[in-house]
């Protein structure tokens, strides 16, 4: 009798399920656990999409920002931009013998992680600018994707654009679906980004904001090219991305997303509007599916005072342990 009453309870259940199905009410977030930041996400959409709730957001001012590295894919042990300035630098030392004795070149030579791990993504973007400048900015984006196709993660043994946060892109979609305009807000380099974050994310090149390099405009057997230069014309992390979010989108978010310390004053400013607003934190406190850091990490830092910052302003925390039933598009979805 118990056994036929639980066919039955899940009989129900599935028809129920089927229903919120062909009522266009499937769950949009499937890798997420319920609680509440799934709920807050949810909730968000519908009333700022609603025209009669007064949350209500016109399209044209549906803006959401994301930073990448921490928040969208792995950042651990060091960035991924990293581990590409380090191969490129192995790969041109024959040419530059001097590398042996000279910082930070040296340190990356010897594979010194201490090392690389103080590095900033702007230091990175500043590394990528020294050893790339001459090349036009098509010509280092197919060298971006060629290294993209071929490098491994250390300790995944995984491509690094397969370790992407599936629960993330599940967000994404769901805020273009609702017609929310998606950008990257990233302190990496803007044209690595720009190279493949349209093919890993669905977000096209134009709504890549990130620390930029200076071009210079030339000629080519012929043809127009954008050089670039060895110089850095933006750093897009801390202050410098609500600056650029201003600079580039010209609106300000309605929703922010980021990991550590250097996406304080994003989510900062896209809190300081008026109507509903949502910010949210991813905290790395997984150790057996990906990575547990905090406070004490050099990279993707998340100290106590930016905690305690968004626990009295109500952002979302999100705990990757807790909150996601997968952390990879690669893992079953139980």
């Amino acid at each position: 009798m118990k056994a036929n009453k639980t066919t039955f309870l899940v009989f129900i259940f599935l028809i129920l399920s089927f229903q919120n199905i062909l009522r266009g009410e499937a769950d949009p977030l499937p890798s997420w656990n319920q609680g509440l930041i799934k709920d807050s996400i949810i909730q968000f959409v519908k009333e700022t999409t609603d025209p009669k709730n007064e949350n209500f957001i016109p399209v044209a001012e549906r803006i959401a920002v994301f930073d990448q590295d921490g928040t969208l894919w792995v950042e651990q042990p060091i960035y991924t931009q990293v581990f590409f300035a380090l191969d490129a630098i192995k790969a041109m030392a024959l040419g530059h013998p001097e590398w042996k004795h000279e910082e930070p070149f040296k340190s990356i030579l010897e594979n010194n992680l201490e090392v690389l791990k103080n590095f900033k993504e702007q230091e990175v973007s500043k590394l990528i600018a020294a050893t790339h400048s001459g090349l036009s900015v098509n010509r280092f984006k197919k060298k971006v994707r060629h290294w993209l196709n071929e490098a491994i993660h250390p300790h995944f043994k995984k491509p690094f654009t397969e370790l992407v946060y599936q629960p993330m892109l599940e967000v994404i979609q769901y805020l273009k679906d609702a017609n929310f305009k998606v950008y990257i807000v990233s302190g990496g380099g803007q044209e690595f980004m720009r190279a493949y974050a349209e093919k890993v994310y669905g977000i096209p090149p134009e709504q890549i904001i990130g620390t930029a390099g200076k071009v210079k405009y030339e000629y080519e057997n012929g043809e127009p090219i954008l050089k670039k230069l060895p110089e850095v014309l933006f750093v897009d992390d801390k202050t410098g991305k609500p600056e650029a979010i201003n600079l580039m989108i010209g609106r300000k978010p309605y929703a922010a997303f980021g990991n550590s310390i250097g996406d304080k004053e994003m989510l900062e400013w896209t809190n300081s509007g008026p109507n509903k607003r949502l910010m949210l934190l991813v905290h790395h406190d997984d150790p057996i599916r990906e990575y547990a850091y905090g406070p004490n990490s050099k990279i993707g830092t998340f100290p106590e005072p930016l905690m305690e910052e968004a626990n009295q302003k109500k952002w979302h925390v999100v705990s990757m342990r807790k909150d996601w039933k997968i952390i990879f598009p690669f893992e079953k979805n139980p």
